[in-house]
């Protein structure tokens, strides 16, 4: 691992996130700035263990011109996978069903054949504790924290997060005017399969009236009586965000399928609570997904320059001979942490934290019970 970098690799994994493109921007450039040669991998890791499926063999060269006006671009020029896990690769058998692999030794091989001497993964925490285990088996590894669940650990905020809640708020403040008109429920449903920053944050923004999070498994009746309460005071409507992964007590979460290589899809909650509200309070009840939308669309200035800042230092951090390490921000700076801190836990929102509290103190409830 000690030897001279000549040639780095970037790998982008997962769900898309607005700033991806920024990294790859400010690491490419950075790495060309010492000299280096710089190659995307297109779809997380199958442009190198496929590399037949793609006309330019499954990598990119990744030239100051390929990158060049990126910046504002949502998704990634790579292309990102979420089924393409090498330590569990899915790979279909004759009589149709799947076998999942582990294909880590034919990977690190290809990196070798490639003349790829260090490796920038983007990703979540899966994408990252992939990126883990081939820094395990020998590979020069720097992570770089993406997810607009904003659930990693060891880093302050992740690119994607300030889009997403920006879009979701802007959303929420437009369904005001037509939940009023009609004196309807409105129940907006956003992503979060474990972590509820995003119905918490654009929720707190737009002062909606319940937020259902992941963390605090509601009861139904309670979010009801405050829609009964409204009512009585003359406010017709009620609007409540609830975050994809929010389950009831004593309930399970909200699962539609689950594709071979993937983790379960969760949706449906929206319309579930919006069904239960509408039989207990009578009024009527819409639902709204905002789902990928979340994920789509030109990153905010915040996200840039995070994704900026992100791609910039895991250049600086190869070059210091850091390997197997996170870039991650802690403001007024961007520091290093093991990649294994950084994955063996979720960022959850803490039950005692200041904006629970103020949520609490403006009258939105959670739906716990008394």
């Amino acid at each position: 691992m000690n030897e001279p970098i000549r040639r780095i690799a970037i790998s982008t994994g997962g769900g898309d996130a607005p700033g991806l493109n920024a990294v790859i921007f400010a690491a490419t450039l950075a790495a060309h700035a010492r000299g280096w040669e710089v190659v995307g991998v297109r779809d997380g890791f199958n442009g190198l263990l496929s590399p037949e499926r793609y006309p330019d063999g499954g990598l990119i060269d990744l030239s100051r011109e390929k990158v060049r006006g990126i910046l504002g671009d949502g998704g990634t020029i790579l292309g990102t996978t979420n089924r393409g896990n090498p330590t569990r690769f899915p790979v279909r058998q004759p009589d149709g069903s799947y076998l999942e692999v582990d294909r880590t030794t034919e990977l690190l091989g290809r990196f070798a054949v490639t003349e790829i001497d260090a490796l920038i993964s983007i990703g979540g925490d899966g994408s990252l504790g992939i990126a883990n285990h081939l820094h395990e088996h020998g590979l020069r590894v720097i992570g770089v924290p993406k997810t607009i669940d904003n659930d990693l650990d060891q880093t302050d905020v992740t690119f994607g997060f300030d889009t997403a809640v920006s879009f979701a708020t802007e959303c929420i403040d437009r369904l005001f005017s037509t939940a009023s008109s009609h004196g309807r429920v409105l129940v907006v449903e956003v992503m979060g399969r474990y972590a509820g920053w995003i119905a918490l944050s654009a929720g707190m923004a737009s002062g909606v009236h319940a937020i259902l999070i992941p963390e605090i498994p509601y009861d139904i009746d309670v979010v009801a009586d405050l829609v009964r309460e409204r009512e009585a005071r003359g406010a017709k409507f009620s609007i409540v965000v609830v975050a994809e992964g929010a389950a009831p007590a004593g309930g399970e979460r909200s699962v539609i399928g689950k594709s071979i290589g993937q983790a379960e899809r969760l949706g449906g909650i929206g319309a579930r609570v919006a069904t239960e509200l509408e039989e207990r309070t009578g009024k009527e009840a819409r639902t709204v997904v905002l789902g990928h939308l979340l994920r789509g669309g030109s990153p905010t200035a915040f996200d840039r320059l995070l994704g900026l800042r992100l791609g910039a230092a895991a250049v600086r951090a190869l070059e210091e001979g850091q390997h197997g390490m996170m870039v991650a921000l802690d403001p007024p700076h961007v520091k290093y942490v093991p990649l294994a801190e950084a994955t063996h836990r979720m960022r959850c929102v803490p039950l005692d934290s200041d904006i629970l509290l103020a949520a609490r103190d403006l009258g939105i409830t959670f739906g716990e019970s008394p």
